[in-house]
């Protein structure tokens, strides 16, 4: 017994299984004459496949919203404090060098959650923030003293994404030249974290720009580029495309209208197994999926006011750390062009003409305004140590499967790039 109820640990029959049960929550909850939404399953803490605790509440700990008590954190490497959960416990995530996503119908409390996590991260003092709203701002202008920068139409935003890809090919060589493997944040060297508010809007008024958020999404990790996208229109076009979807370690959704965004936002199969994000009852709950959280528990974001927000703007705003060295001499370079579409099958002619030795972060030169081929050499030196997919090298160069495999074969016999694994590649120094 607790304060909201009581829980008891199921041994359940040969060949049941947890789902058997979350499969049968609404009888369960007829069964003990308990409310609407008022059971939860949950796996044992030794795992064990035939077993399973079952928590009754008579009384909803999160009846009552959540009142804010500031910041939890001091730095992006630190994990940051969403809201408590049913039992209390503190829902920690850690947000560096992790995608993210952030989903829920109007009403939902998303607006919320996006404002609890931009307050922690103006009060790190290792992290650059920049922001696409492109509601003209209505949303995320309030932040603008802590924003390095804000994108409010379409242009901007895209121009915003592409000076990101060039900061990010930036940090790459620099990690190369000086024999690191990730971008250690601190206040000279700052993470940056890029806020899309309303993605789905993104997609549709600026679609060119999502090959960068393909890009950044696929190689941002080592270089502390990250991602954090919210939107109340959930759809497959824009979920189910690019490297986007696969890339996000973190996926947190609000109320959904309908049982099919369930699996949109928390990722496939995640309604069967339980995730039913369509049946929280209140703004700010939500369900997270995590590295640090793969249990459908029921959690309820911080309440931030409008009066809450005044104080972290006004105190964090004057000490907001700038861009650093590398990522500002990227930017007064010029970002970096997107690569063609497959115009053909490859031929030894356009390796004649490759540059020999194209380096990530490095301004094109002249002749190489449009080259895949250095588009592809600076992807494989960006890569982490266990390699990129093909997939994301195909995204990164626009061009063909045929084409990437047959240049990578070329790229190994010189000695430039290496596989890892079966279909994973890097750059062999």
């Amino acid at each position: 017994m607790d304060l909201w109820g009581w829980r008891a640990r199921l041994r359940l029959a040969r060949g049941q299984t947890i789902t058997d049960v979350m499969a049968k929550i609404s009888a369960l909850e007829s069964g003990f004459g308990a409310h609407r939404n008022a059971i939860r399953v949950y796996p044992t803490p030794d795992d064990l496949a035939n077993r399973c605790e079952l928590r009754v509440l008579d009384h909803d700990p999160h009846a009552d919203a959540v009142p804010w008590h500031g910041p939890s954190v001091t730095s992006v490497t630190e994990p940051i404090d969403l809201g408590p959960f049913e039992d209390a416990e503190p829902c920690r995530v850690l947000f560096l060098r992790r995608h993210a996503i952030l989903g829920g119908a109007t009403g939902s409390g998303k607006s919320g959650g996006l404002n609890e996590l931009l307050a922690n991260l103006a009060a790190c003092q290792d992290v650059v923030i920049w922001a696409i709203d492109l509601k003209r701002g209505v949303e995320l202008r309030p932040w603008a003293p802590c924003l390095d920068r804000l994108a409010t139409t379409p242009a901007e935003a895209a121009a915003l994404l592409a000076d990101a890809v060039a900061i990010l090919f930036a940090r790459a060589q620099w990690l190369a030249d000086h024999g690191k493997r990730e971008w250690e944040p601190s206040p000279a060297m700052p993470a940056l974290v890029i806020i899309i508010d309303e993605y789905a809007e993104l997609a549709d008024d600026a679609p060119d720009a999502m090959s960068d958020t393909d890009t950044i999404a696929g190689l941002g990790r080592a270089p502390a580029v990250t991602l954090v996208a919210a939107t109340r229109r959930p759809t497959q076009k824009v979920m189910g495309q690019g490297a986007v979807r696969s890339q996000m370690n973190i996926r947190i959704s609000f109320r959904v209208e309908e049982q099919r965004d369930v699996d949109l936002i928390l990722g496939q199969g995640k309604l069967k197994a339980g995730w039913h994000a369509h049946k929280l009852n209140a703004p700010g709950k939500f369900l997270i999926s995590s590295p640090e959280h793969d249990t459908p528990r029921r959690a309820r974001a911080y309440l931030v006011t409008d009066e809450d927000l005044t104080n972290p703007v006004a105190r964090y705003a004057a000490t907001r750390p700038p861009l650093d060295r590398v990522s500002r001499l990227a930017l007064a370079a010029g970002s970096l062009p997107s690569a063609p579409q497959p115009s053909g099958n490859p031929s030894p002619d356009h390796r004649a003409a490759r540059p020999d030795d194209a380096g990530p972060g490095q301004p094109p030169a002249a002749g190489e305004q449009q080259d895949p081929d250095a588009m592809l050499r600076r992807a494989l030196s960006a890569a982490p140590a266990e390699g990129l997919p093909v997939g994301d090298l195909i995204t990164v160069t626009g061009m063909s499967r045929r084409w990437v495999f047959y240049w990578l074969r070329q790229l190994a016999a010189d000695g430039y790039a290496v596989q890892t694994v079966r279909g994973y590649w890097r750059a062999a120094r």
